[in-house]
């Protein structure tokens, strides 16, 4: 992707004859192919079948024009999915805004796992840590319908997003909870926790790349080591997990040793690490009792 945000001029009146296929070549010239494809599919409330089917098809003006303003401010490093407000996950699609990190496919991974870990024709209670746009807890909760999912975040905005979010994928056994960790219970116990918090170092160079420099700040970064959320969760879980409970946690990715460490000292056993897609450890967990 290029800087040139003035290939396709914002305010340059629509060529009504212009074709989807036509604009999905000119935009190829700033912006990714498959961005583009993402974005005109959002204008057009279509798929990608529809747009190889249609492609000598012409969008009507204001189509045309809210594309090339799309266009101009991807170019400019906008994410995709604060552009169209959705974004693919596990096997959903959730809305997303500025107010919640984007889902990321390594998260998926903390999905199955917790998955593995809760039955699927019986009661189970299970907590969500730092939810943001609830792409965790509903995709649970969806999975298993037997399950009392309670999902934490201390933004009312991002709790706004998650509950529409299951509202969306009618999912009516998760409970959304504006609160700092586990601030809300007191002798509530649960069979599984996880937790996707902020693990990122505060002055990380990488907060300045990419779709990074758009997310939440406060959903990101976790002290001067990017430690500080994961710490204060494990050291805190022993109290609100029954006993043979489970604890599993998304980290950076080279804080597995640290998290390995955190967990037995605590009184964790058979933790547990596992890699993404990429051979990157992103998941650590455990049980405790």
């Amino acid at each position: 992707m290029t800087g040139n945000s003035q290939f396709i001029p914002v305010q340059a009146p629509a060529d009504t004859s212009i074709t989807i296929g036509e604009l999905l070549q000119n935009a190829a010239a700033i912006v990714d192919r498959i961005d583009a494809r993402w974005l005109l599919q959002s204008i057009l409330n279509t798929d990608a079948a529809y747009l190889i089917a249609h492609a000598d098809r012409s969008p009507d003006v204001d189509q045309i024009n809210r594309f090339r303003q799309l266009l101009a401010r991807r170019a400019a490093g906008e994410p995709v999915a604060y552009l169209t407000g959705a974004k693919g996950f596990y096997d959903l699609v959730f809305e997303v805004t500025p107010d919640v990190l984007i889902p990321r496919p390594e998260t998926e991974l903390l999905v199955e796992m917790a998955l593995a870990k809760i039955p699927a024709d019986r009661e189970c209670n299970v907590l969500d840590l730092g939810t943001g746009s609830g792409v965790i807890a509903v995709t649970i909760a969806k999975h298993r319908p037997e399950a009392c999912v309670m999902a934490v975040d201390l933004s009312a905005r991002a709790i706004a997003v998650a509950r529409r979010n299951a509202e969306k994928h009618a999912v009516k056994n998760v409970v959304f909870i504006k609160a700092d960790w586990f601030s809300h219970f007191t002798a509530e116990k649960f069979d599984v926790i996880v937790a996707n918090p902020p693990y990122v170092a505060e002055g990380d160079p990488h907060l300045e790349e990419g779709d990074l420099r758009f997310e939440p700040i406060a959903a990101l970064t976790a002290g001067r080591n990017g430690q500080d959320c994961l710490r204060s969760i494990i050291t805190q879980t022993p109290d609100y997990l029954v006993p043979s409970g489970w604890l599993m946690l998304e980290h950076g990715y080279d804080q597995a040793a640290v998290c390995h460490e955190l967990l037995g000292e605590t009184g964790f056993t058979r933790l547990f690490t596992r890699t993404d897609l990429a051979g990157i450890d992103r998941v650590t967990g455990g049980q405790y009792g």
